[in-house]
């Protein structure tokens, strides 16, 4: 039985009825974890994400991304991650029965590895592989920083530039030859940092996570348009880095500054696309269909509306985009570029 987020009471508010059900879906970014504190949903395993699914909108793969959940409580530091890999692919192993329904949770499983260990890394990569089960195929480690004690870093921790970083880079070289992807999660003023990861590893497939953290709190509070400014400029040479994916999603998180947690009542689908509609039309349009994905973040962004609501959001979005450029969008370019099927 799912165990309920801590504001579902607050959710319920706003109900809504899927649109386009029949449209197949790849969700290619959701967690999965158990006791995670300072979360609305502090539990979240195959229960939890199942419900979510069964809001009426044809969920048939999924893909999940690194969250910390489960390392290893012994052996090499370095190896604690796989821990992580071997809980999630457990839980696609249930999915992969059959008998939870049709969806196939965690297909594809994107695990972590401290790329700051530079050769070390390959032995690294290599057990999470054995890990998978062939599910697994990349990683992700959290970029996301910022000066300002105001805006939260990723949990991780990580050093100013990152992504710039000698160390990280002798890791990162250990991707392309297996053929992992690597997840860049930064904020808005780093992404200058992913364009030059991007150029030095074309060869790397690399997926630019919600939408490259645009942050409306701490120093850019009330400065919507300037954020969003500045922003485009960077998008701009990202897109033109053709081994970069993006995900369009990611916005209703706390760093976002759209605070519809603080209102008496939840976002309907029409107010979230019509607040955030800007940032997946330039995406969209400079990306191409072809390289873009809509991405849940669930249970992060349960923060702010229910999962219908936020599917129903997205298709509201796409409205007006061709039959097979929705499908790219929704299902197509995520499991291609995570090689579901």
């Amino acid at each position: 039985m799912a165990v309920q987020s801590n504001n579902q009471s607050w959710l319920a508010q706003v109900h809504e009825t899927a649109l386009e059900p029949d449209l197949p879906i790849c969700d290619p970014h959701h967690h999965l974890w158990d006791a995670r504190k300072g979360y609305v949903q502090p539990r979240y395993l195959l229960d939890e994400i199942l419900e979510d699914m069964s809001g009426g909108h044809n969920i048939v793969s999924s893909v999940f991304i690194e969250c910390g959940a489960m390392f290893k409580a012994d052996g090499p530091e370095n190896f604690r991650c796989v821990g992580e890999t071997e809980f999630v692919n457990g839980i696609a192993a249930m999915s992969a029965s059959g008998g939870y329904g049709r969806a196939r949770v965690a297909a594809t499983i994107i695990g972590t590895c401290d790329l700051r260990i530079g050769d070390a890394a390959g032995d690294v990569l290599d057990a999470q592989i054995a890990a998978g089960g062939g599910r697994f195929h990349g990683i992700r480690r959290g970029a996301f920083w910022h000066a300002s004690p105001e805006v939260e870093n990723h949990r991780t921790q990580p050093p100013e530039g990152l992504l710039l970083r000698e160390d990280f880079r002798r890791g990162f070289k250990h991707l392309g030859p297996r053929k992992l992807s690597f997840e860049v999660w930064c904020s808005h003023p780093q992404i200058p940092d992913a364009v030059s990861l991007a150029r030095a590893f074309p060869d790397t497939t690399i997926i630019l996570d919600h939408f490259g953290g645009p942050i409306g709190i701490g120093p850019y509070k009330g400065k919507a348009d300037e954020v969003f400014a500045d922003w485009k400029t960077k998008i701009d040479e990202i897109a033109k880095c053709p081994n970069v994916y993006a995900k369009l999603g990611g916005l209703n998180m706390e760093v976002n500054g759209y605070d519809w947690h603080h209102k008496p009542k939840p976002p309907t689908s029409a107010e979230l696309a019509a607040a955030t509609r800007r940032y997946f039309d330039y995406t969209i349009e400079k990306f191409g269909p072809s390289r873009c994905m809509f991405e849940s973040n669930f249970p992060v962004d349960k923060l702010s509306c229910s999962a219908t609501v936020l599917w129903n959001s997205f298709k509201i979005l796409a409205k007006g985009f061709s039959a097979d450029e929705k499908a790219a969008m929704f299902r197509g370019t995520a499991e291609r570029v995570y090689r579901i099927g």
